[in-house]
């Protein structure tokens, strides 16, 4: 009898004591951090794994991550989104423009000669869809919103110096109104991937694409293409590109509030113009790979990108009237968007 008293008194123990214990695992959470970018790229090395460095130290260890690059954890660049939205992986860093149209507000950003610098832009990108777009990523909690640096023209065998030199190339383009540029621009443009470049090349898919100097040494197109052309700042960047960073809504509104707080610290407007500045810093790094091994890089001039403006202007009016028919005033969104470029480029230094 009381061998058996003693084991109930242990047993009820145990069982007051779980609650509290489970509590305490409860506080501390590893979060599946997933993207389609190569381990050995400026933005995983640079960006995504100092971010996750930072939320780790500022929560004591109580937030871990196992970072995930190059598609490790399955599926498509195209799902990386819905696997955030889905709860297949935590967090997620891709391109809104690989689901061409979902994100159609968003789009703004990448119309033609729209950027100043990635840092102002990214900060413009944020207040934007907080102002004018909030329902934009609904479905997920949105950490992040950036652009990269300044698109450039890589091609195989053919420099392009002019809007004539465009003609007959086909060029890899990232998203679809930078496919649409392309075509305007008298190119013949292919929809794909970043991880997809180095293979079309090499194979003579394509002749060409668009992407900025960072990224270029990481799908090898500094070794796959023998000519670039960049546009001189005081002409306009050609285009950028948008980025997000997500996190699974119901992950999210899972953590304790402490942590929570450390997420939203390394959110919003501050850690976007962060990833979009060292984003754009790892241009130059990236533009010197070309150049040692020789290859072409010419700048086009403020006079001479006057004629890729007037060009891709219908790429602009095309995608007000969109929004238009999709029951959005598109001519308040663009002045929306240029105004808060203006505003960010004046207090933010290139």
């Amino acid at each position: 009898m009381i061998q058996r008293r003693t084991l109930l008194k242990s047993g009820a123990a145990v069982a007051l004591g779980a609650p509290a214990l489970s509590g305490l695992a409860q506080q501390a959470v590893t979060l599946k951090f997933h993207t389609f970018m190569s381990p050995q790229s400026n933005v995983w090395l640079a960006m995504h794994k100092p971010w996750m460095d930072k939320v780790e130290k500022e929560s004591g260890g109580r937030i871990k991550f196992e970072g995930y690059p190059a598609m490790q954890l399955g599926g498509t660049p195209v799902q990386l989104y819905d696997q955030a939205k889905d709860g297949v992986v935590d967090v997620v860093w891709t391109l809104p423009g690989n689901t061409a149209g979902r994100f159609p507000r968003i789009e703004v950003f990448e119309l033609p000669f729209m950027m100043s610098n990635a840092e102002a832009t990214s900060k413009a990108y944020w207040e934007y869809v907080q102002t004018v777009a909030p329902d934009e990523f609904k479905d997920t909690q949105v950490l992040a919103l950036q652009v990269h640096g300044p698109g450039v023209i890589h091609t195989v065998d053919k420099p392009v110096k002019s809007i004539a030199d465009m003609r007959g190339l086909k060029l890899r383009a990232p998203t679809r109104q930078v496919t649409k540029l392309m075509g305007v621009l008298g190119a013949t443009p292919v929809g794909m991937p970043l991880p997809q470049i180095p293979d079309a090349l090499s194979k003579g898919t394509i002749n060409g694409c668009v992407i900025p100097w960072e990224v270029v040494p990481s799908v090898k197109v500094n070794e796959l293409t023998k000519f670039h052309a960049e546009f001189d700042p005081a002409g306009g960047s050609l285009y950028t590109t948008t980025f997000v960073m997500a996190m699974n809504k119901a992950k999210y509104n899972s953590l304790a509030p402490d942590l929570k707080k450390v997420i939203d610290n390394n959110s919003g407007m501050a850690t976007s113009a962060w990833l979009g500045k060292v984003q754009q810093g790892n241009d130059v790094p990236g533009r010197k790979t070309a150049s040692d091994r020789g290859n072409t890089i010419y700048t086009v001039s403020a006079a001479e990108a006057q004629e890729f403006r007037r060009k891709s202007r219908t790429v602009e009016v095309e995608w007000v009237e969109d929004m238009n028919k999709k029951g959005f005033d598109g001519k308040k969104l663009l002045d929306t968007a240029r105004s808060l470029i203006e505003k960010h480029t004046k207090t933010t230094k290139a």
